[in-house]
């Protein structure tokens, strides 16, 4: 079998970088933050290493909702396609500035777009 995105990317040490990386590009960015101006972060950060850890191949203890029921109140709020791009312009920014090799990278966006239509609730 062949090693998992999970562990060419560095594993748990690589996940937890990038999710307190992207967390705090995300809440920078002012076309994405409103939509997480009453989430606790403590909370969020490790709900997300949990899912990333999962969805890269890695040890799975991803309990969460499924990604339709997540983030239903989001698109409730007008969640929309731009703003799950400008996610996933954080999520590569995050990555290559990891040093993140580049195929890797877009193995990791493949992935992540593949959840789109149920962000999205389509």
């Amino acid at each position: 079998m062949s090693e998992s995105l999970y562990d060419r990317i560095g594993g748990e040490a690589a996940v937890d970088a990038a999710v307190d990386l992207f967390y705090r590009k995300v809440l920078a960015d002012d076309r994405i933050n409103q939509f997480f101006e009453t989430t606790d972060m403590d909370k969020q950060r490790a709900k997300q290493k949990a899912f990333l850890t999962f969805a890269f191949g890695g040890p799975a203890n991803y309990s969460g909702k499924d990604m339709r029921a997540a983030h239903a109140h989001l698109v409730a709020r007008g969640l929309d396609d731009s703003h799950f791009d400008a996610v996933m312009e954080n999520l590569g920014a995050t990555l290559k500035e990891l040093g993140v090799a580049d195929d890797l990278i877009g193995e990791a966006a493949a992935i992540a777009e593949s959840t789109r239509n149920d962000v999205l609730g389509r």
